[in-house]
């Protein structure tokens, strides 16, 4: 390797070139976790069940617990049978009428609570059931805990569907109005229900009081509507990616689907934030609703959107221009605002997005998620000076102010420079590199004059402070980021913070330089007789002051609240800030154990990115 001063070595590339390529390991990863399953809020869909078989729709994912385990053992329980319509995404449904479930036909899963034996273990979302309750109970309402999930339908031209929709748990349309929207559906549409009993010729029955029959939450029932392909399911579609659901995990600032409106009137579509359940035992604990903003309209002046809140209890509208027309179809973006979600890091927050539309027909839950993400990782950014200050032109004023008077000035003196000069805007800005780590939970921040990133010898990517630690056939792999504003050490010394990096706080670490630090020292020329440190003799140090001064600087980051920025709001991958130093030399000692000294101040602003989440620095004594 070529000389340690030097911010990039042979083989070494360049320090634009290893922020993108961690990026992209980070951006790999965050596809990964995205992947992952989510735990997720909690809401109670009530059914009301009938003596005989009863047809049931899931707007909720209940699989978190099986039915022999759930159902089974509770004796209130009067459910005797549960079976699943599956039927192979390739085969013709039905031709003319519904059939019975039978379990050798392909088509059905069950469960039968006698035996404790049969095909289907847990239930699923978005899917019908046929649910047998015991002949000796009148009613009963089925109270079923899970995860919300938006509507998600498989639609056939080839025969009946075994579906339900989701309309308002209160008040919800006649079937005439329902599907007034639908002139496929309103010609052709052909209805099946059940209504308790055993099954026969009279049940399921053909609906026909499309007038007074109601299109009821949580009742599958058998539909067809001919050989037209049937979108509508209600007022609006909601299409969204993700499996419907809005899952920010650890690092997504926003989230956006799409409404359609699938009528010929304008549409209004109000969205509501409402909190989880209390999650069933055994279940991931809630910190809390996630702080979701909603997207406005664009501002044409500066072509920045306008964002507000979206808090429980406080609706947002959007409005929708009628089917087929410009702005029919619009794209809704959530943005998350981070610095609100204060629980401690690896929190889960979970709620529901609740869609409703102004004919008052559906409601549709959309899931909500977020993880308070760790500040740990290592950070890289730049602070760029705007201003400086020392103690000349105090020292000139002061002069001054002292000859004006006919008083002497006592100016012989290093620490005689009055204090609060004016800081003075510089010609033109400089960069000041900066590498931060920020370890797991209960450790400070560390400033770093050089890293090390890339496999050790188990093959796992590390965060090191020497390249011994890396697997030395693999460096090829490794990249090494570093910084010429920072002493250069052999053991390539570390500085720590008062605390950690994060929003609204501030921390400083003091980076101290001997006065005999030949490698390091500005005031130290090694081969200049005058400037060495030595005396004549080049075989003594000479003190402290003489022909060097020791120094400190002390490095304050000053982290600001985030913006109103949505992305800002939102974002864990990078920081700003106001960027403050004291450069301190200190020359000869004085009586009293005081030394003379002299003071440089400077400030501007900083920007730090987050390139790896890696929470731990290894080192030589901490491999």
């Amino acid at each position: 390797m070529k000389n340690e001063h030097e911010a990039h070595g042979s083989g070494w590339l360049g320090v634009d070139w290893w922020i993108r390529r961690i990026r992209l390991i980070r951006l790999i990863g965050l596809i990964a976790m995205a992947a992952w399953p989510a735990r997720a809020q909690w809401v109670t869909q009530t059914v009301n069940l009938k003596a005989g078989w009863n047809a049931v729709y899931l707007h909720v994912d209940a699989s978190h617990e099986t039915l022999q385990s759930w159902v089974g053992p509770d004796l209130a329980n009067p459910i005797t049978e549960v079976w699943m319509w599956a039927p192979p995404a390739s085969t013709v449904q039905f031709v003319t009428s519904p059939q019975e479930p039978l379990a050798d036909s392909g088509q059905w899963r069950h469960w039968n609570r006698n035996t404790g034996e049969g095909t289907l273990a847990r239930l699923v979302p978005n899917a019908a059931y046929l649910v047998r309750v015991s002949a000796d109970t009148a009613t009963y309402d089925w109270s079923i805990k899970g995860k919300p999930v938006a509507p998600s339908y498989q639609w056939t031209t080839t025969g009946l569907n075994f579906i339900g929709f989701p309309t308002v748990p209160t008040g919800a349309p006649t079937w005439e109005e329902f599907i007034a929207p639908s002139p496929d559906l309103q010609l052709g549409a052909e209805i099946f229900q059940y209504s308790g009993g055993e099954l026969g010729a009279g049940n399921p029955s053909r609906l026909y009081a499309l007038r007074s029959a109601r299109v009821t939450r949580g009742q599958a029932y058998w539909l067809r509507a001919g050989t037209k392909f049937n979108r509508y399911f209600s007022p609006f579609e909601l299409e969204a990616t993700g499996g419907g659901g809005l899952t920010f995990g650890q690092a997504l600032v926003a989230r956006n689907f799409r409404l359609r409106n699938l009528t010929t009137n304008t549409l209004t579509v109000t969205l509501n934030m409402v909190a989880s359940e209390v999650p069933p035992t055994g279940q991931a604990a809630i910190a809390g609703v996630p702080p979701l903003q909603l997207r406005g309209a664009l501002n044409q002046t500066n072509l920045t959107y306008d964002y507000s809140e979206l808090p429980v209890g406080t609706g947002r509208t959007v409005s929708l221009l009628p089917m087929g027309q410009p702005g029919s179809d619009v794209e809704v973006v959530l943005g998350l605002n981070r610095t609100a979600m204060t629980a401690a890091e690896g929190s889960f927050y979970a709620a529901v997005l609740r869609l409703t539309d102004s004919l008052g027909f559906s409601q549709v839950d959309v899931p909500v998620t977020a993880r308070v993400v760790s500040n740990a990782g290592l950070w890289v950014g730049d602070a760029e000076v705007t201003s400086v200050s020392s103690y000349l032109p105090a020292l000139a004023r002061a002069a001054e102010e002292a000859a004006a008077n006919a008083v002497a000035y006592p100016g012989d003196g290093l620490n005689t420079a009055p204090e609060g000069d004016p800081t003075v805007n510089v010609p033109r800005t400089y960069p000041v590199r900066l590498i931060l780590h920020n370890p797991g939970v209960g450790g400070n921040s560390v400033l770093l004059q050089r890293v090390f990133f890339g496999p050790d010898t188990s093959s796992n990517v590390v965060i090191a402070t020497s390249e011994t630690l890396l697997d030395a056939s693999r460096l090829k792999e490794a990249r090494r980021l570093s910084t010429a504003l920072l002493p250069w050490s052999r053991e390539n010394r570390t500085w720590s913070f008062n605390g950690r990096l994060g929003h609204d706080t501030e921390i400083t670490a003091a980076v101290d330089l001997g006065f005999d630090d030949q490698a390091n020292n500005p005031f130290l020329h090694t081969f200049h007789p005058d400037h060495d440190g030595r005396d004549v003799t080049f075989k003594s140090q000479l003190p402290q002051g003489m022909e060097s001064y020791a120094i400190r600087r002390s490095i304050k980051l000053v982290f600001r609240p985030p913006s109103e920025n949505v992305f800002e709001l939102g974002s864990r991958q990078s920081m700003r800030g106001v960027y403050q130093e004291t450069i301190e030399l200190k020359g000869l000692a004085r009586s009293g154990g005081t030394n003379d000294t002299r003071r440089f101040n400077v400030a501007g602003t900083f920007l730090l990115t987050r390139v790896s989440g890696i929470p731990t620095l290894r080192t030589p004594e901490n491999p």
